[in-house]
C-alpha cells in the first residue's frame, strides 16, 4: 500500500510510489499472473524470426566459439607432447602420457573462462554446443599431439 502523508500547511497529500513487492501484489491480484508466468512470454521470442543483425552477431559467436576451441586443442597438444617427456624410440609412446588427457580436460574447462574474457555468453550453451567445442579440442589435440610423435619417431 501507497503510503500517504498529510501536510496540514499545503493542503495536500504525498503519496510514496509502491515499493517493488507492493506493485508485484497488485499485479498478481489484478492480473491472477505474476511477471514472471506471463503467458505466451517465452514463445513470442521463439517464434519472432531472427533480423539480419542478431543473425549475424550470432554467427560471429558460433565462430567465435569454434575458433577457441581448434585454438585450444592445437595448444593442448603442444603441451602434451612437451610435457609428457621423451618418447621411446622403439614404441613411440611417452612415460607420462596421462599428463596428456589431463591437459586435454583442462582445455576444455578452460574455454568458459576464454569465453567469459572474449565476451561470449557461455551461459545460452547447450549440452550439445559443450559436446561440440569438446570434440573439435579433443580431434584437435588428438591430430597435433600424433604429429609430434610421429615426427620425432621419423627422425
Amino acid at each position: 500500500m501507497p503510503i500517504q502523508e498529510s501536510d496540514p500547511e499545503r493542503r495536500f497529500s504525498i503519496v510514496s510510489p509502491p515499493s517493488r513487492e507492493e506493485s508485484h501484489l497488485q499485479e498478481r491480484r489484478s492480473t491472477g499472473v505474476t511477471m514472471s508466468e506471463k503467458p505466451g512470454g517465452d514463445e513470442v521470442d521463439k517464434t519472432r524470426p531472427k533480423t539480419r543483425i542478431e543473425k549475424q552477431v550470432e554467427h560471429r559467436n558460433r565462430i567465435k566459439r569454434t575458433l577457441v576451441a581448434c585454438f585450444m586443442g592445437i595448444l593442448v597438444g603442444g603441451l602434451s607432447f612437451y610435457l609428457s617427456g621423451t618418447p621411446d624410440p622403439a614404441t613411440g609412446l611417452q612415460e607420462n602420457a596421462i599428463i596428456g588427457i589431463l591437459l586435454l580436460a583442462a582445455g576444455v574447462v578452460f574455454q568458459k573462462y576464454v569465453f567469459m574474457f572474449i565476451g561470449v555468453d557461455y551461459m545460452e550453451l547447450s549440452t550439445k554446443d559443450w559436446f561440440y567445442q569438446s570434440f573439435v579440442t579433443f580431434a584437435l589435440w588428438f591430430m597435433t599431439w600424433t604429429i609430434f610423435l610421429t615426427t620425432t619417431v621419423l627422425m
